[in-house]
């Protein structure tokens, strides 16, 4: 399959499920991603601030910031991506393709990010990622030398094999749950 037929199959394999059970799949994942080793070591954690077609985050970027982790939500600046500190439902602002931005300070301390959860469209258990296709995220991990990738997803998004190209970054893990 090409990527963009994987990314319509995504669209309707999600629209065959009831947003009750996504909703609590979204609860169960973000539940037991508090729960491992990564998350509770983490100061200092890149999250994104989900759109309905993906794991639901918004509660994870509250406890995230309630812990005193330093939270950086990414903002979309033409091509790429600017990562800006987290402060707080108030320092949220409606940004590009309708994804609630942090208008918060810029963080480019980027050796300072321990962990980065990331959203996809598919994943592989091998840590193969396929985005929305604009591979904002491909130009944007390479920056994040120590930090642990995560890929954050329903099981419903994981597929056995995905089209690659030299520039698609690898999770270290996928994380359904």
């Amino acid at each position: 399959m090409t990527k963009t037929e994987l990314r319509r199959m995504m669209r309707q394999r999600k629209q065959t499920i009831a947003r009750e059970v996504l909703d609590s799949l979204s609860a169960n994942i973000v539940e037991a991603l508090c729960q491992i080793q990564e998350w509770k070591s983490a100061n200092t954690v890149l999250l994104y601030y989900s759109l309905p077609d993906e794991v639901a985050t918004h509660s994870l970027v509250v406890t995230a910031a309630a812990e005193g982790k330093t939270v950086l939500l990414p903002r979309v600046v033409g091509d790429d991506l600017t990562l800006h500190r987290y402060d707080g439902d108030d320092s949220l602002r409606l940004g590009a393709f309708g994804i609630q931005e942090s208008a918060g300070p810029i963080f480019d301390d980027y050796e300072k990010i321990d962990l980065a959860i990331v959203p996809g469209v598919a994943f592989t258990i091998r840590g193969e990622r396929l985005g929305r296709g604009r591979g904002y995220y491909d130009r944007l991990l390479p920056r994040l030398p120590r930090a642990k990738k995560i890929g954050l997803c329903w099981p419903l998004q994981i597929v056995e094999e995905l089209p690659t190209d030299a520039h698609d970054m690898l999770m270290d893990v996928v994380f359904c749950g």
